[in-house]
C-alpha cells in the first residue's frame, strides 16, 4: 500500500534505511500532490495532508494557510476535554430533540452521550455542554494543545463553533488532533476517539469507510460561516486520520458551499485516489 511509504517518527541517524525511507516519503508526498491537484483542481476545494507520525506536511493547497479561520464543529473534541478539566471527566447524558433543542438535525438525535454526539457532530448536545463555560475555561486546553483560543468574551455555543467567534489556524487544526491520538489513553479522550470511529462508521463522517478499500479511519466533521464570500451557505471541513489504532497520515479538507459530512465523502475520495494513483 502506498501508506507503507511513510516512515515511522523518531529516526537516530542517517543509515541508508532511513535514506530510502526518506526518499520513499518524498516519493509518497510527490505523488499524492500530482494527483490531488489534478483530480481535485477546482478552487472550490482545500487540502493539508499530513505525516500523523511526525507532523511534516507532505502536500496542501490551502490559500492562506496560516490564517486563523472559523473551523466550525472541528473544536468540539477540546471544548469537550474543557468541560472534562472541571467535571472530572464526568460527562452527562442529553436528550436531543432536534430543532426544538438546536440541533442541525431537525428531528434529533435522541439520548445520546459525548462518544454518540462527536460521532453526529450534535449541537444540541454542545449546547448543553457549553451553557456555562467562557473562554477563560477553554483557553488552558487550547493552549495545550497548540490551537488559538477563542476570543475572551465568548461563551456558550460560541465555544462549540457555532459561529465565526472561534478562529484557528487549519495547521494548527490539523497537529491538534495528532496530539489527540499521542494523548489516546488520557481520560476524555478515549471518548472523543471513539466517537471520532463511529463518525467513519455510521455519523457524519459515513462518507469515508463507504469510500476508503480500507474502512478504518477517525473522522472529524464541521460546517463553518464562509470567510472567502458572504452570500455562500458555508464551508464544510472534514479531518480524516487513517489507520484508527496507528494513524499514518492525516487529511484536512475544505469544501466551499457544503455541509462538513459532503466534505468528508471529498475527503474519503482524495484518499482513494492517493492510493490508486500509486498502484496504477
Amino acid at each position: 500500500m502506498l501508506l507503507a511509504l511513510l516512515p515511522s517518527s523518531g529516526r537516530a541517524g542517517p543509515a541508508a534505511p532511513d535514506r530510502a525511507k526518506d526518499a520513499e516519503s518524498s516519493l509518497f508526498a510527490q505523488s499524492a500532490a500530482e494527483t490531488l491537484n489534478r483530480d481535485f483542481p477546482g478552487p472550490d476545494v482545500s487540502f493539508l495532508l499530513l505525516d500523523a507520525r511526525t507532523g511534516h506536511t507532505l502536500t496542501s493547497r490551502w490559500d492562506n494557510v496560516d490564517s486563523s479561520i472559523p473551523l466550525g464543529s472541528l473544536v468540539k473534541p477540546f471544548t469537550a476535554l474543557a468541560y472534562g478539566e472541571q467535571h472530572d471527566f464526568d460527562y452527562p447524558a442529553h436528550t436531543c430533540r432536534g430543532t426544538a433543542t438546536g440541533c442541525w438535525l431537525p428531528r434529533g438525535h435522541g439520548e445520546i452521550g459525548l462518544t454518540s454526539a462527536i460521532a453526529y457532530s450534535c449541537n444540541s448536545y454542545f449546547r448543553m455542554l457549553t451553557a456555562n463555560l467562557a473562554a477563560p475555561d477553554v483557553a488552558p486546553i487550547a493552549a495545550n494543545f497548540g490551537i488559538e483560543p477563542p476570543d475572551r468574551d465568548s461563551s456558550g455555543t460560541a465555544l462549540a463553533g457555532i459561529g465565526s467567534r472561534w478562529r484557528i489556524s487549519p495547521p494548527r487544526m490539523a497537529r491538534a488532533y495528532l496530539e489527540l491520538i499521542r494523548r489516546r489513553e488520557q481520560p476524555g479522550v478515549r471518548e472523543i476517539l471513539a466517537g471520532m470511529v463511529q463518525s467513519a462508521q455510521h455519523g457524519t463522517g459515513a462518507a469515508v469507510d463507504r469510500i476508503l478499500p480500507f474502512p478504518d479511519a477517525l473522522v472529524k466533521t464541521g460546517t463553518a460561516p464562509c470567510t472567502h464570500s458572504p452570500r455562500a451557505p458555508g464551508d464544510g471541513f472534514a479531518i480524516v486520520l487513517t489507520h484508527a489504532d496507528q494513524p499514518k497520515i492525516l487529511l484536512m479538507v475544505r469544501v466551499h458551499g457544503v455541509p462538513g459530512a459532503q466534505a468528508a465523502k471529498t475527503a474519503g475520495l482524495m484518499l482513494r485516489r492517493i492510493e490508486g494513483s500509486f498502484k496504477e
